[in-house]
């Protein structure tokens, strides 16, 4: 499909979120699919992913998930100084304010003539932590979840019980959990423990582990690994063919 792109700000409790939207030129409604970018935020390859998904035939948001952060139209490198920022970012906004963020992308979604309101969420790295707690929120048929970051450290800023793992019961829709083998940031333990947390938790979800890196999925940098990463957005492409209906 030939899509389009248009921005738009969405009032949050926490302030004016920029979004990017992404979605197909032709006429009629799509379900959308909230794209939760890295630390970040909206880079060229970030850009690039939710197009892939949006020319499958699915209206998608990209947030700029540090708003309250960041002047608006704020994108860190992928350098040292980016990562700093970025991980600072990560460790000051409380993640009851993301799912201020996601209700208020939910609202616009299904107050848009574009949309049929079934909603799903994909994210890499600290977005696939994202977009696992957005499938906290009922409206969120399916998650997409890739090497998402700090779910089994249960360090990123909120009170114990309201920690994302922690509430995995509260989950209603189905999980797709994608892990690089060789990525650090989760390692062997990290991964079995959310495998258990999701199994105890009754969870319905389907687990994959790859050989890659960290952030094989970005189409710049060495880690990216073309292969996996197609085979990535097909299987993702499946999931939300399968549930947004």
């Amino acid at each position: 499909m030939i899509i389009q792109q248009e921005t738009v700000d969405i009032a949050t409790p926490t302030g004016v979120m920029r979004t990017y939207v992404h979605r197909p030129q032709a006429d009629g409604k799509f379900p959308a699919i909230i794209f939760y970018s890295e630390i970040f935020q909206q880079t060229a390859p970030i850009a690039r992913s939710a197009a892939i998904m949006a020319g499958h035939g699915f209206v998608v948001l990209v947030p700029e998930v540090f708003h309250e952060l960041n002047p608006i139209g704020t994108v860190l490198g992928y350098d040292d100084a980016g990562k700093d920022k970025g991980n600072a970012d990560k460790c000051a906004k409380p993640l009851p304010d993301h799912d201020t963020d996601t209700q208020a992308m939910i609202d616009f979604i299904n107050n848009a003539p574009y949309t049929t309101g079934d909603v799903g969420a994909m994210g890499v790295c600290i977005g696939g932590h994202l977009a696992f707690r957005a499938a906290l929120n009922p409206n969120i048929k399916s998650a997409c979840c890739l090497y998402a970051t700090d779910l089994h450290s249960n360090t990123l800023p909120t009170r114990d019980t309201d920690q994302t793992l922690t509430r995995a019961a509260d989950v209603t829709g189905e999980l797709m959990m994608i892990w690089g083998r060789q990525d650090p940031h989760v390692p062997d333990q990290g991964r079995a423990d959310i495998n258990q947390a999701l199994r105890s938790a009754g969870c319905n979800f389907t687990w994959h582990e790859v050989n890659g890196q960290h952030a094989f999925m970005r189409d710049e940098g060495e880690r990216f690994d073309p292969e996996l990463a197609l085979s990535c957005y097909q299987m993702a492409v499946g999931l939300f063919r399968r549930t947004l209906r």
